[in-house]
């Protein structure tokens, strides 16, 4: 098991130690936070589009296909009835030199995204009190 410590800081900051590594998370200022830092939904969907950006810079790099001029655009729609995000569209702009042959599959290694995948099979989530 891969245990993560989560640290209540002050006002709105809340930190994660995991791994080595200290991620830290406020809330905007419309919530009571300082905007500090990026809120933990916002690294939610930062998570995404940098796994998605790992897996084509990944293919690329297996291929030895050069990915300067590669980048991603990540926009969230969110769903008026239940306001929340019903869909996370991602466009990857690629130069165009970029092999045509290869089109199709660089969008199949980013569909790949380990964090989408845990997203469309997603964990069960428990809360306990220790």
């Amino acid at each position: 098991m891969n245990a993560m410590k989560i640290i209540l800081g002050e006002n709105q900051r809340v930190e994660a130690h995991y791994k080595g590594f200290v991620v830290q998370t406020d809330q905007p200022a419309k919530m009571g936070g300082d905007n500090s830092a990026s809120s933990p939904f916002d690294l939610f969907l930062i998570s995404i589009g940098t796994c998605v950006g790992y897996y084509v810079k990944s293919f690329c790099q297996q291929r030895k296909i050069p990915a300067d001029g590669i980048y991603l655009e990540q926009s969230m729609h969110v769903d008026e009835a239940t306001r929340m995000i019903g869909e996370i569209e991602i466009r990857i702009h690629l130069p165009a030199d970029f092999p045509e042959q290869y089109k199709p599959a660089v969008i199949k290694s980013a569909e790949a995204c380990a964090v989408k995948k845990h997203i469309t099979n997603a964990p069960e989530f428990s809360v306990k009190i220790v």
